[in-house]
């Protein structure tokens, strides 16, 4: 569903408003990992400037070790993508948006940490699609007024806050197509990938 030039402004000033972010998160990075039973392990970077899908600067990876474990594939992926030589290359994101819940988030903010980097990290949980951040560490404030004024809700443990809202919301929808975009992507790689192999088995090469 493609949204007005409008709607991506408000989506991107209300994340401002909700997160307490410094600027406008015009380089917003979404991150997901695909693999069946820990083979042909990939990761996608996707990237939406000004709201706005930019393919030119989307990334794939492919996980150095097989892992059937997201949590540390996406860890591995983070560390990467923050490395001293991909910052230089490609740039800082203001904003990065992990594709699952509270251990992905955990998991690639432990990277993130690693790295020295201090960008704010939210993950965006499947079943409720609840955006999810780390209490300590995920680098927002949360505006608790600003989100009542939304129609949200949140809920909330010792180290992560679930924000919970509306659907219809531009800040859901926004950050819904970075993650389905991520989660294409992603999936579109390990395909070609395990295709390959396939035909690398019944070829012999």
């Amino acid at each position: 569903v493609s949204q007005s030039r409008y709607d991506k402004d408000v989506a991107l000033s209300n994340l401002v408003d909700l997160l307490g972010l410094k600027t406008i998160p015009a380089r917003i990075e979404g991150f997901d990992i695909s693999h069946m039973g820990g083979t042909n392990v990939v990761a996608s970077m996707v990237v939406f400037r000004n709201g706005v899908s930019d393919r030119a600067e989307y990334r794939k990876f492919k996980t150095r070790i097989g892992h059937n474990n997201d949590f540390y594939n996406m860890n591995e992926t983070i560390g990467r993508r923050l490395s001293e030589k991909n910052l230089k290359a490609w740039g800082k994101p203001d904003l990065i948006l992990i594709d699952g819940g509270k251990g992905q988030l955990d998991a690639a903010l432990q990277a993130r940490d690693a790295a020295g980097c201090t960008i704010p990290f939210i993950g965006l949980a499947k079943r409720e699609e609840q955006i999810v951040i780390d209490v300590h560490r995920s680098g927002v404030l949360l505006n608790e007024a600003f989100m009542k004024s939304l129609d949200g809700y949140v809920t909330k443990t010792e180290q992560f806050i679930l924000i919970n809202l509306p659907h219809s919301s531009h800040i859901v929808k926004l950050l819904q197509r970075i993650r389905d975009e991520s989660h294409r992507f992603a999936v579109s790689y390990h395909t070609v990938l395990k295709r390959t192999a396939q035909i690398s088995i019944v070829t012999g090469k």
